[in-house]
Order: C-alpha cells, then structure tokens, then sequence
C-alpha cells in the first residue's frame, strides 16, 4: 500500500518506529558527543601533565569543584572499583598533582585533595576549554546553553541510579 510504513516500522514497539525513533537518535548522538568527549578528555589530559592518563582527568575536575574527599566518595562518584581508583591516585600523586593527608574525622581513612601545582594545572585547562565552549557556542541563545546544561544534569542524575 502506498505511503504505509514498512512492516511495522512506524509502531511504537519495532525498531526504529514510533517512540524508539527517538531513543535510536538520542543512542547516535550520544555516541558521537561521547566519542568526542573521550577525544577532548585526552587532549585536556596531556594539557595538565603530559603523562597524565585520560581518565584522570575527570578526579582532578571533582577534586577541583569539591575539595578534599575520600578515595571511597571519589570512587562512587566516577563509577570505579577501590583498586582502579588507588591506582590512578598513586599515579596523580607521583605527578605531584594530588596530596593525601589523614582524615580528621577517621584516622584509618585519607582524604585527598589537589596540590598547589594540580590545582594550578587543572585551572588554565578548565578555563582553556570555558573559553572554546564559549567560542564554539556563541551563536547560540544562553537560555539553550543553559537548558543543554540542566538536560544534562538530570541525564547525569539518571544514570547514577
């Protein structure tokens, strides 16, 4: 029949129909944006220290906006194992871009927390990057910069869950 979709392409439950349309949209640009991030993460990462592991990067941003946390609360929040995270902190510390100093609530536990030189690093990329944000952004509307950042957000919330 003319004009009539493809055996069930246009019914929400198919692949590719309906409201999975939306979802088969959302999966390429999220690889594409996250593809790039990954790109961008490296190249911030070389930026703060040349041997500075790309996932790295993301613990010195938290250390950054938080302060001194536990290696536990850090773990939790990027989504890897105890030894994962003392292993990239080992490596921070040996960059002399991270501290670790006993927790003052708990003796068994350190808290850890940028150095001087981390925290000076890890400024210029940041403000390196608002700046290209800024550049590659700046023919949008700042109300879209902000509803892109609150989307995001509550993505983020989403799939800490």
């Amino acid at each position: 029949m003319p004009g009539a979709p493809a055996s069930g392409a246009g019914s929400a439950g198919a692949p590719g129909g309906g409201a999975d349309r939306e979802f088969l949209s959302l999966e390429r640009e999220l690889t594409v944006f996250l593809r790039r991030a990954r790109a961008s993460q490296g190249e911030m990462a070389r930026e703060v220290h040349p041997d500075l592991e790309s996932a790295a990067y993301g613990l010195l941003v938290r250390l950054d906006e938080c302060g001194r946390q536990r290696a536990t609360e850090l773990a939790a929040y990027i989504g890897v194992g105890k030894a994962t995270m003392s292993r990239q902190l080992r490596a921070l510390e040996d960059l002399g871009l991270v501290a670790r100093e006993p927790d003052p609530a708990d003796g068994r536990a350190w808290l850890v927390h940028l150095t001087d030189e981390g925290r000076s690093r890890v400024g210029r990329v940041r403000e390196a990057r608002r700046a290209r944000y800024v550049s590659q952004l700046a023919h949008w509307d700042p109300r879209e910069v902000a509803e892109l950042a609150r989307l995001l957000h509550q993505l983020n919330l989403g799939m800490e869950k």
